[in-house]
């Protein structure tokens, strides 16, 4: 940015309109001291926490025995009795009683997150005997596969601790069965029996071992960091935001493969300091978890586009200076020369510039003698909202200091030919600047490191407010927003 060319034709456009009798000032108008206060902005900031999950699995390899369950039965019906037409007669077939033995065994747990679901998998392989079949048979074996999955949705405490909602179910591949004299031997409902308490205990294990993993320390960690000030204009002038946490909401999870990532929104107020780096806020305990409500990953800046007013006097001169080559034509003065020879400009009192021109006035050929001083005007900026187009109001033009012939001077200053020329000559407005300053704020923060935290944000939108004139410098207030995520750099 620079302020010295963004607001050297403001200052100018204070000179546009006509004038008329004035009372002459007999000193420069009063400085204005006031500082520039930006207020606070709410911004509630994305911050991904990554945890692993993948101690998951050995824990329950650990806990869940490889042999479910045995079974050994005796007496129990393998076959009920069955009516049967045979020519004009009904008969009922007996009972057929035999006893069951076998066992099943689990094999490796598979584990994987995807979307919102954690998936374990555990294969079961059965092999279950029939002994003693109606006292027919003496032996006959059954080989059976089954798959007992559990599906985890995760969620969060109050105090910052996973837990899960844990859905098991299961099936059987293959399930236990014989075939005898034509007739189907089930086999599977003494089998589920065992494996109902064997899941009910997979659901049990899952949800203690879901909350030995820690999460809050490195959402500590996350919080603390938070607690920064990061750079979003180098110089002229520079700015900086200070970020200070409020609370942390929590707004759900992704999964994938073995690693969570909570999505974390940070409520912060993101205030903006002109100058030196302000001193980072003093970091608070982590506070209880709250729900999210709204869209996180929103950031709010307010960023004043300052114009010193130091640096605009040497502009300001410069264009006096060229255009004096040439003669003024002034309605009852004639043709005049000027000469300028220094320009001052300051903040003054109701929000007002004040600019000092030291100059030279005569007559054309020497019909009006020389007259030298200073001549003081003051003027009120204003602007449309979200328009970079200024002009001034209220203009004053006033008497000065060390003047010689003060009415050919005020006259001189109060020509609409001399404001007409000039705002000619270096009307402009703040777009081309405002534009400049939003890419500076964009790169700024597109990856900033602030300490331990990663900052990535992008700007998305921006507006002007009204410009004023301020002790500091001319003001336009520019307000924006953007996508920003906070990280924990590694």
């Amino acid at each position: 940015m620079k302020p010295g060319r963004i607001s050297s034709a403001l200052i100018l456009l204070a000179l546009m309109p006509a004038g008329c009798h004035r009372q002459a000032e007999e000193a420069p108008p009063p400085r204005a001291n006031d500082a520039i206060v930006i207020e606070p902005q709410a911004s509630l900031l994305t911050v991904p926490v990554d945890a692993d999950i993948s101690a998951l699995g050995p824990a329950l390899e650990r806990e869940i025995p490889r042999t479910l369950w045995s079974i050994d039965e005796t007496g129990l019906e393998c076959l009920p009795s069955k009516k049967v037409k045979l020519a004009f007669v009904k008969l009922k077939t007996p009972k057929i009683k035999c006893d069951i033995v076998g066992e099943a065994r689990r094999g490796p747990l598979r584990f994987t997150g995807t979307g919102r679901e954690v998936v374990f998998t555990m294969p079961i392989t059965a092999q279950v005997q029939a002994r003693d079949i109606g006292g027919v048979l003496k032996r006959e074996t059954a080989n059976a596969r089954a798959e007992a999955r559990a599906r985890v949705s995760l969620d969060m405490t109050p105090d910052w601790k996973l837990r899960g909602k844990v859905t098991i179910t299961y099936r059987w591949i293959d399930s236990p069965h014989l075939d005898f004299l034509g007739r189907r031997i089930d086999l599977s409902k003494p089998a589920d029996k065992k494996l109902a308490p064997i899941v009910a205990g997979l659901e049990r294990q899952l949800g203690a071992e879901l909350a030995k993993i820690s999460v809050r320390p490195t959402i500590e960690k996350a919080w603390a960091a938070a607690f920064t000030s990061l750079e979003l204009n180098h110089r002229n002038p520079p700015v900086w935001m200070r970020i200070t946490p409020q609370e942390v909401q929590y707004g759900g999870y992704m999964l994938s493969g073995h690693r969570v990532q909570l999505r974390l929104g940070l409520k912060a107020l993101t205030e903006t300091f002109v100058g030196d780096r302000p001193a980072d806020p003093a970091p608070t305990a982590l506070p209880a978890l709250r729900r999210m409500n709204g869209e996180a990953g929103r950031i709010a800046f307010f960023i004043p586009v300052i114009a010193d007013y130091r640096e605009l006097e040497p502009v300001l001169l410069k264009a006096l200076v060229k255009r004096q080559q040439r003669p003024f034509v002034v309605s009852d003065l004639g043709t005049l020369h000027a000469e300028f020879r220094k320009a001052t400009i300051y903040g003054t009192t109701g929000g007002r510039i004040a600019v000092g021109i030291e100059l030279s006035v005569w007559g054309a050929k020497g019909y009006l003698k020389k007259s030298s001083g200073t001549v003081w005007l003051t003027a009120k900026p204003s602007n449309q909202p979200d328009s970079r187009k200024v002009e001034f109001t209220e203009l004053h033009v006033g008497g000065g200091t060390d003047m010689v012939g003060s009415k050919l001077l005020l006259g001189f200053a109060n020509a609409p030919e001399l404001s007409a020329t000039l705002a000619d000559a270096l009307g402009q407005n703040f777009e081309k600047d405002f534009q400049d300053l939003l890419g500076k704020i964009h790169r700024a923060i597109a990856e900033k490191r602030a300490g331990k935290l990663l900052i990535r944000a992008e700007v998305t939108e921006a507006h002007t407010g009204t410009i004023r004139a301020a002790g500091q410098g001319l003001y336009l207030p520019v307000r924006g927003s953007g996508i920003a995520t906070v990280k924990l750099a590694e």
